[in-house]
């Protein structure tokens, strides 16, 4: 008798938790991206007597989800290193893996929820906000952030960071900012999209011994029209407040760019990106327009000359024109060819011509099967004699390439 009660107990236990199962999601899945580089000018020029270098980065993740009908959780746990920068005979060591997203996000509604921890940003075409998934360690911040998405999406986000040690109300880094503040409205059509963006990015600087934030405002927008074959998307945006140093700021991004569909397997795209700089000898005013959190890899080549890692932020500008191809003619085979026309926005010192170089990209990728890829990239910069003026050191008369083949793999465990 006992046995038939405990077999009941079991088997209704059992169906319950199918039950809830078959009403939730939950997924495990995991990365693996070993990319080998070399290297002789990437980010800056290379100088007359310097040797190419050839190193290999790894990302490696594990990501967890679930989903049901009042919550959405997810959890990122990654691995970043340099082959090699670890010992063989390795002990505990701190930060060896680190918490890229932990969030959960409640559904007050089916339309209004809070999503609450650290998480990636993206929004649009991620000049903005963007999670920067090019870098192995890519970004997310801490924020909470309110989501309506019903005929249109409106999302507020806030932040707020602090160091461990809570007194005095002080922050001296590792992020750009202390508090920051967003608000995006987007609504679409069936051939027709357009977002608005409202950023107050407050950096933190110390005044008399005393910390206090300098607010920037950018104020924008996107649009995209897609009349087939061809669409066009455009940026606009403003930018307005204090620097560190308590300037004003008056700067603009612009952005206009075409598409056409040239046959089921091939794309091309136009286009022109300006970033308005400061003009050299200007000290009254920052004119440099800051792109601050957007995935800046993949719009001013991929050599990363422009807005990568804090370099050529309140500088000159650049003017950016550029022709992409996009071809997947071949099975299993996508490969995309860009080239970069590059300038200064705003004035150089003396009588230096504004052109700064011509860049060409090119990237292959191969779909072994439905989790991996391999991709091959070869970049060469034609670089101008005024690129010297906007980077520190190097020569314009030595070769400037960069290379990288990248394993992907994403095993889907459950």
């Amino acid at each position: 008798m006992k046995t038939s009660v405990f077999n009941y107990c079991l088997l209704l236990f059992a169906g319950i938790l199918m039950a809830e199962m078959a009403s939730a999601q939950f997924s495990l899945t995991g990365e693996y991206r070993p990319r080998t580089e070399y290297s002789h000018g990437y980010g800056t020029l290379a100088a007359d007597n310097q040797d190419a270098s050839t190193f290999t980065s790894q990302r490696t993740r594990l990501n967890f989800s679930f989903t049901n009908e009042f919550i959405r959780t997810g959890l990122v746990l990654q691995d970043v290193r340099t082959w090699g920068n670890q010992a063989q005979l390795v002990m505990n060591q701190d930060f060896a893996v680190s918490l890229h997203q932990g969030w959960a996000e409640v559904l007050f509604s089916p339309k209004f929820s809070l999503k609450a921890g650290r998480q990636e940003l993206s929004y649009d075409d991620q000049r903005i906000f963007g999670p920067v998934g090019w870098l192995q360690q890519a970004r997310s911040h801490d924020l909470a952030l309110f989501k309506y998405e019903g005929d249109v999406k409106l999302h507020f986000g806030i932040a707020h960071n602090e160091n461990t040690d809570r007194r005095n109300n002080l922050y001296n880094g590792p992020d750009a900012y202390k508090d920051m503040q967003f608000v995006w409205f987007n609504k679409s059509w069936e051939k027709e999209s357009m977002s608005l963006l409202l950023l107050n990015n407050g950096v933190p600087v110390m005044v008399d011994g005393k910390q206090e934030n300098r607010y920037s405002q950018t104020i924008g927008g996107r649009v995209t029209l897609n009349p087939k074959p061809v669409s066009i998307a455009s940026n606009l945006y403003f930018q307005t407040g204090k620097d560190l140093t308590n300037r004003d700021i008056s700067a603009y991004n612009f952005l206009l760019e075409v598409s056409a569909k040239m046959n089921p397997t091939a794309a091309a795209t136009f286009g022109v990106e300006l970033l308005s700089g400061t003009p050299a000898g200007e000290t009254d005013k920052l004119k440099s327009f800051n792109p601050l959190y957007g995935t800046n890899h993949k719009f001013n080549g991929f050599m990363d000359y422009f807005y990568v890692a804090g370099q050529h932020i309140n500088n000159v500008g650049l003017n950016d024109f550029y022709f992409k191809w996009a071809c997947s003619r071949f099975k299993n085979v996508q490969w995309n060819l860009d080239l970069h026309y590059f300038g200064a926005n705003a004035k150089l010192p003396g009588d230096a011509k504004s052109y700064l170089g011509t860049e060409i990209d090119f990237d292959l990728t191969y779909t072994v099967n439905s989790f991996t890829k391999i991709t091959f990239g070869y970049s060469h910069l034609l670089p101008g004699a005024s690129m010297k003026l906007v980077k520190t050191g190097g020569s314009t008369d030595v070769t400037q390439n960069w290379a990288y083949l990248m394993l992907s793999v994403t095993p889907k465990f459950l």
